[in-house]
């Protein structure tokens, strides 16, 4: 028996599962204070997990060189930007405006790996002169759940990963609108997988995901200081790492 059928996805789902909006960004880099977005997707999902109302991407020019670095990952050059992307400011304005209006509505946003995609947003929102998010959430991460749920799991746990394991399809990886509804879908998963240990709203979630972030933060900073570097010290935070 394989992993993916050593369980059982009849589970019903949460509430806070079966409507909700799903974030992602591919930016221009890794680094989260000064990385630009590049492409953003930001839409509502259903029980199914199928996207709800219209598509809402966004390509950026970001108005710097790209790195082939970023541009071999999500496909998108500096000559593609320029020519068919929107001001930055406009892009970042209207992302932030997105995400508020979910949050308004008591919608819960699933990013994978959420800390990447809020950060680099907050800092982006002050790099144009906008008013960042203010304590954005609720926020359900589907690698912080997973992580702290099945710690022991072998293997690499990027979303493409998540993806295979959780049996959710993914055929364009680091598209940002394919990357985030596969997002949901493995959130999906995870809420049926693990149904009778997790909380049944978002606010609830939210809370405890600080906490497992914290503690899967500290145990990597001591796997690192055991075997690399003695020094090493990991960068705290969700969903926000922020620069003190």
């Amino acid at each position: 028996m394989n992993d993916q059928q050593a369980f059982d996805f009849s589970s019903p789902l949460p509430d806070w599962a079966k409507q909700f909006a799903v974030f992602d960004l591919e930016t221009t880099g890794l680094d989260l204070t000064d990385a630009r977005i590049v492409t953003a997707c930001a839409v509502e999902l259903d029980a199914q997990g199928n996207q709800v109302g219209n598509n809402t991407e966004w390509l950026a020019d970001p108005a710097i060189e790209i790195p082939t670095q970023a541009s071999d990952v999500h496909g998108v050059t500096t000559e593609i930007a320029r020519r068919d992307g929107r001001p930055a400011t406009e892009v970042v304005s209207e992302i932030l405006e997105t995400l508020r209006d979910f949050f308004s509505r008591g919608l819960p946003v699933v990013a994978y790996n959420a800390p990447y995609d809020f950060t680099i947003l907050h800092y982006e929102a002050l790099r144009h002169g906008l008013n960042p998010l203010e304590n954005p959430g609720p926020i359900i991460d589907p690698l912080v759940i997973d992580k702290f749920k099945d710690k022991y799991r072998k293997g690499k746990r990027r979303l493409e990963n998540a993806a295979e394991f959780y049996q959710v399809p993914l055929t364009d990886a680091h598209n940002a609108t394919a990357d985030a509804i596969a997002a949901g879908r493995v959130a999906q998963a995870i809420a049926k997988r693990f149904a009778a240990e997790l909380p049944k709203t978002a606010a609830e979630l939210h809370q405890l995901q600080i906490g497992w972030s914290e503690a899967i933060d500290a145990d990597f900073e001591a796997y690192m200081r055991r075997s690399v570097n003695p020094d090493f010290t990991s960068t705290r935070g969700w969903p926000l790492k922020l620069q003190a």
